[in-house]
C-alpha cells in the first residue's frame, strides 16, 4: 500500500475508534434508541438520492439494517446508555468476529481451520477477562448487552456476505434507511414521546455535530474510503487496520472521558485483539484441486481474509 493510502486507512480506524467516545457524549443530549435512529436518518440523507439504485436484492438491505441497524446498534447504544465505558465497548464488540465464524458454519457451512479455531479461543478468553474486570465493579448487564450487540453484528456479517454487495458505500446508505422507522417506533414505545420530544426540543449546535459525527463521519466517510481501499488492495492488506479500532477506542477515552484502563482490562484487550487477529486473518483460505500435471494456483487476492474484518462500528 501507498503511504496516502495506509494513512488513510489508518484515519478510518481512528475515526471508528473515536465513534464510541463521540456515542458517550451523544447519550447525554439524546435516548438511546432515538439516537440511533437520528444516526441512520442523518446517514441516509441525503445521500440516498447520489449513489445510485440499489445493487443487491431488497431481501438483503432489510436483513442487514434490521440486524445491525436495529439490532447491533440498538443494543449497543442502550448497553452504553447503561453504563458500559465507551473503550470498552470498542474492545469487546471486536468478539463480532468470532460470532461472523460461527455463524457462517452454521448458515455457509465454512468449517474453521485449526488457527481460527484457537483464535475463537484466545478471544473468548479475552472477553472473560474483561467481564471479570467490569464485574467488579460495572454493570454486568450493560456488558451483556454489548455482547449479544456483536452477536447481532455477526448476523450482519454472514447476510453482508451472502449479499456480496458490490459498492460497499452504496449498500450502507441503503441499509440505512432500514432502521429508521422500526427504532423511532421502539425509542417511542419503551423511551417515550415526551422524552423524545425533550431531547429534540433542547438540540443545539453540539448535539447537532455528534448526530453529524455518527452518521457522515463515520458511516458514510468511513465505508466510502474503506470501500475505496478494497477496490484499490487485497483485502489482507487492508483488513488488519480494523484491529486499530479498539486501540483508538480505548485511548481516546482514556484522554477525552478520563476511563481508567486497569492492568486487568489491558490483558483482556491483549487477548481479544490477538484472538480476533488469528480468527479474522487465519484459517479461510480455502483447498483447491489443481488440475492434473499443472502446478498449484496461488490464491487469489485476499481470500484468507474473511468479511468480519472488512466492517468496523
Amino acid at each position: 500500500m501507498r503511504p496516502l493510502h495506509i494513512a488513510l486507512a489508518a484515519l478510518v480506524a481512528a475515526v471508528w475508534g473515536v465513534n464510541f467516545v463521540v456515542i458517550e457524549v451523544g447519550l447525554g443530549h439524546f435516548p438511546p434508541l432515538l439516537f440511533s435512529a437520528l444516526r441512520f436518518l442523518v446517514a441516509a440523507l441525503p445521500a440516498v438520492f447520489f449513489v445510485g439504485r440499489p445493487k443487491v436484492a431488497w431481501k438483503w438491505i432489510v436483513g442487514v439494517g434490521l440486524a445491525l441497524g436495529v439490532a447491533k446498534f440498538g443494543l449497543l447504544f442502550i448497553g452504553m446508555d447503561r453504563g458500559m465505558p465507551a473503550g470498552l465497548s470498542s474492545l469487546v464488540l471486536q468478539v463480532q468476529a468470532v460470532f461472523t465464524v460461527l455463524f457462517a458454519a452454521v448458515a455457509l457451512g465454512e468449517r474453521p481451520g485449526r488457527i481460527r479455531v484457537l483464535g475463537m479461543v484466545v478471544a473468548l478468553a479475552g472477553i472473560g477477562v474483561a467481564a471479570v474486570d467490569e464485574g467488579a465493579g460495572g454493570p454486568v448487564l450493560a456488558f451483556v448487552l454489548v455482547i449479544v450487540a456483536a452477536a447481532c453484528w455477526g448476523v450482519s456479517n454472514v447476510l453482508t456476505r451472502k449479499a456480496a454487495p458490490p459498492d460497499s458505500l452504496n449498500f450502507m446508505v441503503w441499509v440505512s434507511t432500514v432502521p429508521v422507522i422500526p427504532l423511532l417506533g421502539l425509542s417511542l414505545l419503551f423511551e417515550g414521546w415526551d422524552r423524545d420530544a425533550d431531547a429534540l426540543a433542547a438540540l443545539d449546535w453540539s448535539g447537532a455535530g455528534i448526530i453529524v459525527y455518527v452518521a457522515w463521519i463515520t458511516t458514510v466517510f468511513g465505508f466510502g474510503a474503506w470501500g475505496f481501499l478494497l477496490r484499490h488492495h487485497p483485502a489482507s492488506s487492508v483488513a488488519p487496520f480494523t484491529l486499530l479500532v479498539p486501540v483508538f477506542g480505548m485511548s481516546s477515552a482514556a484522554l477525552l472521558l478520563g476511563e481508567s484502563v486497569s492492568p486487568l482490562r489491558w490483558c483482556a484487550a491483549a487477548l481479544l485483539v490477538g484472538g480476533v487477529a488469528l480468527t479474522s486473518l487465519a484459517g479461510a483460505r480455502r483447498p483447491r484441486t489443481p488440475a492434473p500435471d499443472s502446478p498449484e494456483p496461488e490464491p487469489e487476492p485476499g481470500s484468507e481474509v474473511g468479511p468480519e474484518v472488512a466492517r468496523a462500528a
